[in-house]
This record gives structure tokens, C-alpha cells and sequence, in this order.
């Protein structure tokens, strides 16, 4: 039987503990044999959670635990260190952002971060040919003189997940009954793959705690590695679960443009993160396997009739629109969450975005950090 084939079968009738999320070992496409059963639960798996958790993707512990050193020394840095290298100082949307720079649903993020994309130049300039999205593409910002580390680590980091989310994209394709490099035109070079490093300060009591507000990846997955102190959760039709740490494995979630490609049949999930407690300080480290701005649009793929009778369509915010456009869905994404850069870079969009606000009774207001 077929990955397919046995994804079309009826669900069990054991009833699954959805406050656990399940563990994929990703070391098991390089065995010997048929892999048709790990196809199929992986890919029901995504589809009825949209998270688990991924072992066995070859990354050295020693690889893992050098990141997390080094996110552990940038959030470190003097705050002239930081700002120097600060978000709003390019269109690229590369840098450094601090509490309550990033907005989610309107809402201020308690956590410092910064940001980092595949190291390309910037597109020389803009017009017909270079529509505003293409400023998405340019380079990083590195504090060499404070951190030399950093940017070979980081871009180290860039390479290892890209090779794990390759294949795990791969599986899920095959598992689907498609050629297992059919979305390859999507992440070929020049590649559009972001990475965030990110500390959330405890809160105190009373305060806010959004981490992170509620909200669905844009990419096409995204692999999280996880501290030790927990926050993260997801939405489920029970209600939101805890998703605990798992040492040196990474937390899969599916993000909307393979929900889109797969007409729904695989699922985005919201989540979110809420901040630890007062004291206590969580780190992260997310990234997020996107399609490149060169492939234009996210193709519809023709999924076997047994699984395509399956598919639920994508689900779209009202208030956060999806565009099967691969550039515009990104610069959408990116001028909602950081106010400061589009204000500066892209008047034309925050104009549009503050007379949303304005016909919601709300204020836009960069942030100030």
C-alpha cells in the first residue's frame, strides 16, 4: 500500500491524546525498506495537528548547543550595540528589534529579537520590474566588532535547518503522492529562508504575557528549537496545549503557503507564546523554511482524488489576508509586525494600514525601543 493509499484509509478508532504532541524520527527515511507507513503518519499528523515534534534530523548536538551560545551573547550586547544593528535601519527587514517592537494582532510582543534571511544583495532598484516585496531581499546585520561569532554561526545554522527542512519537505510531498521535488522552483536560490533568535524576559505579575500573540506561520515550515523553560502553545478544538521542551529536537509546524499548495489538506495552526514568569528568561531559536520571491506564486497541487476529497481549503484571517502571491503575502506579513520599518520604507502600505486601523477605532503607532 501507498503512502497515499494508506492516508486515504479511516481514521483509527482509538481515540489520540491531542495535549501531547506527537514525535517524528526523521532517521527513518535512511533505512532500508518500504517508508510508506512513516509517510503516512507523518502526513496525518500534519494535517489533524499541524505540530509535532522532529528527531533524528542529523544536526550535531555540538552544532546546537554553539547557536544557542551565541543567542545567549547577542541578547547580551550593550543597548548601543543592539540599536546599532536595529531593524529599522534597512527595508530588508533584517536586525535587531526590542520588547514591544514587533506587533501581532495589534498587539506588542514581549520579547527582544533579531533577525536574519539568506545573505544576498539588495535589488538595486524598484519599478515595474522590482516591485516594492523585492526589498525584502537584501543583507543581514551583524555586530562583527562586538560578536565576531555570530555571523558565521548563524549563517552555519541557515545551512543545517535548510538541509533538514528539505527533506522533510520532500517526505511530505512523496507522502502526498507527488513527485518528492515538485515545490523545488519554490526554494531554490536566490532563497527567501528567515531565521529569528529571540529572548523573552519575564513578566511581572499582572502584566501583559504576550510572548507572542496568537498567529499562523507564513512559510512553508517552520522548525523551532526550544530552551528548556516552556511558553509555547497551540490551538487545538479542545483548546490551547502546552507544547513542553524537548531537548535537541525541533518543534515542526506547518506554515500557510504549504497549507495553500495542498488546498488545506495540511493545516497552518495558530499558536502562540506566553511569557515566562518573573525572573526567568526564554530563549528561541525559529526558522522559517519560505518560498523565494522569484517563484511568484504558490502552485496548486493535484492531489490524489482520495486525499484531495480531504482537503478543507485554506483558511484565511479576515483581518490578515492570504495572497497566493509569494511577494506580497511576505511584505504583507512583514510591515503588520513592524510598524517602525514600514513607516520608514514603505509609506505607501502604512498609509493603507493606519486608515484600516482607523476604521477599526484603533491607533498605529511604531514602537519606540
Amino acid at each position: 500500500m501507498t503512502a497515499a493509499a494508506a492516508l486515504a484509509q479511516p481514521e483509527p478508532t482509538l481515540a489520540q491524546d491531542t495535549s501531547v504532541l506527537p514525535v517524528i524520527d526523521l532517521s527513518e527515511l535512511d533505512k532500508s525498506g518500504s517508508h510508506d507507513a512513516f509517510h503516512a503518519r507523518l502526513a496525518r499528523i500534519a494535517r489533524d495537528t499541524g505540530f509535532f515534534y522532529l528527531e533524528g534530523h542529523g544536526i550535531d548536538v555540538d552544532r546546537i548547543r554553539e547557536v544557542e551560545r551565541l543567542t545567549r551573547e547577542v541578547f547580551k550586547l550593550s543597548p548601543g550595540a543592539k540599536n546599532a544593528i536595529a531593524i529599522r535601519n534597512t527595508p530588508h527587514f533584517r536586525g535587531y528589534t526590542g520588547v514591544g517592537g514587533e506587533i501581532t494582532r495589534l498587539r506588542p510582543d514581549l520579547r527582544e529579537q533579531l533577525d536574519f534571511g539568506e545573505e544576498l544583495p539588495a535589488v538595486a532598484s524598484s519599478g515595474p520590474d522590482h516591485p516594492a516585496w523585492w526589498a525584502l531581499q537584501g543583507p543581514n546585520q551583524w555586530p562583527d566588532e562586538q560578536l565576531p561569532a555570530l555571523k558565521p554561526g548563524i549563517l552555519d545554522w541557515l545551512d543545517q535547518t535548510r538541509a533538514v527542512a528539505e527533506k522533510l519537505l520532500h517526505a511530505f510531498l512523496f507522502a502526498l503522492g507527488q513527485e518528492p521535488q515538485a515545490l523545488d522552483a519554490l526554494i531554490g536560490a536566490p532563497r527567501n529562508h528567515r531565521l529569528k533568535i529571540i529572548h523573552y524576559p519575564g513578566q511581572p505579575q499582572g502584566a501583559s504575557d504576550q510572548g507572542v500573540g496568537a498567529h499562523k506561520d507564513g512559510g512553508l515550515l517552520t522548525l523551532l528549537l526550544q530552551d528548556s523553560v516552556g511558553g509555547l502553545q497551540v490551538e487545538t478544538a479542545e483548546g490551547w496545549i502546552d507544547v513542553p521542551p524537548r531537548k535537541n529536537a525541533f518543534v515542526i509546524n506547518i506554515g500557510e503557503m504549504l497549507e495553500l499548495a495542498t488546498n488545506g489538506y495540511l493545516r497552518a495552526n495558530v499558536h502562540r507564546v506566553v511569557s515566562p514568569q518573573p525572573g526567568v528568561d526564554r530563549y528561541s531559536i525559529a526558522y522559517f523554511f519560505s518560498p523565494g520571491l522569484h517563484a511568484q506564486e504558490i502552485p496548486l497541487l493535484a492531489l490524489p482524488d482520495a486525499l484531495a476529497q480531504q482537503a478543507r481549503g485554506p483558511e484565511s484571517d479576515p483581518q490578515n489576508p492570504l495572497f497566493r502571491h509569494i511577494g506580497t503575502n511576505a511584505l504583507k506579513g512583514r510591515i503588520r509586525s513592524h510598524l517602525d520599518v514600514a513607516e520608514r520604507f514603505y509609506p505607501e502600505q502604512f498609509a493603507q494600514l493606519q486608515e484600516q486601523a482607523r476604521a477599526q477605532g484603533r491607533v498605529l503607532q511604531a514602537a519606540a525601543y
